[in-house]
């Protein structure tokens, strides 16, 4: 069992395109009025800030899936990311790795997670991103992802290891099919790099808060309040941080500087836990203690 990744996963391709009309400023310009920007648009009318949950499809099964997703949609998530299961998660720490495993041993691919996204979809009313490595997208087809997650109810994907410049193609195609495309940015990008992962982003830019892989942790960054202020100077798109943030504390923290936090391994920590015994509410109340901090998390 693969319980370790690389210690730095995030890094900034030094690689540069030609492609400049691809990944042109205006790109993240684009009326697209997604879902993603319809959420945040409202909380932002309502002076509240945004809550995004991670979770793995098919962990523990395709069948618990279901209702994981609507106790995290009841619990307060304002957007899920719904991730992929893949058998080299290297961006991920062992939380999420072991979550990964238990979904691929499952059975869970892509298709299939596409095929029950439907149904899945029926009962929610948050946005839904499709978290997911470039590989099972390759063999997917770009043009059939993004049009098979476009009909099953995705609202964009986040592919955590595709860069802009190798994702003309892909946001072309995403884009064609009303679909957002999230990027990456990291405390190690320099301000160029930030400029141009925003604007090959729609719908939110996702800052990650330290270098490394996924994972719970004591501390909130201090890179994060940095990192923010200069992703502020590039893009008006909502910003969310996520990487280590894992209590209720670290949540208003990173809410005060920006405009969501995300959590995933807290969350897939919590489903490892307390879903055995206790089921969807359990899982539903964990999400409900980080969004107000007032549910009791034992």
């Amino acid at each position: 069992m693969i319980l370790a990744g690389p210690k730095i996963v995030v890094e900034d391709p030094k690689t540069e395109t030609n492609d400049e009309a691809a990944l042109s400023p205006g790109m993240s310009q684009i009326e697209t009025k997604s879902p993603l920007e319809a959420r945040f648009r409202d909380l932002g009318a309502r002076g509240l800030k945004g809550l995004v949950i991670y979770l793995t499809a098919g962990d523990p099964s395709l069948d618990a899936t279901a209702g994981l997703l609507e106790a995290v949609d009841q619990g307060g998530a304002d957007v899920i990311e719904l991730g992929i299961p893949f058998s080299d998660p290297l961006a991920d720490g062992p939380v999420i790795q072991r979550a990964s495993e238990r979904a691929v041993r499952g059975g869970a691919t892509l298709r299939r997670v596409i095929e029950r996204l439907p149904h899945w979809r029926e009962k929610l009313s948050a946005p839904i991103i499709l978290f997911t490595y470039f590989n099972p997208v390759l063999q997917y087809g770009v043009e059939n992802f993004a049009r098979d997650a476009g009909r099953a109810g995705a609202d964009g994907a986040l592919i955590v290891d595709l860069t802009p410049e190798e994702a003309c193609d892909y946001m072309a195609v995403m884009r064609g099919h009303h679909l957002d495309t999230v990027f990456l940015a990291s405390p190690t990008s320099t301000d160029e790099r930030i400029e141009r992962v925003a604007a090959a982003s729609t719908g939110f830019l996702y800052l990650v808060s330290r270098t490394g892989v996924t994972g719970e942790r004591q501390s909130l960054s201090a890179a994060v309040q940095p990192l923010v202020a200069r992703a502020r100077r590039f893009t008006q798109l909502p910003l969310a941080v996520g990487f280590g943030v894992s209590t209720p504390e670290q949540v208003r923290a990173v809410q005060s500087l920006a405009d969501a936090a995300v959590v995933g391994s807290a969350v897939v920590h919590a489903i490892e836990e307390r879903y055995p015994a206790g089921g969807a509410p359990a899982v539903r109340d964990f999400v409900r203690w980080l969004k107000s901090g007032d549910s009791v998390r034992g």
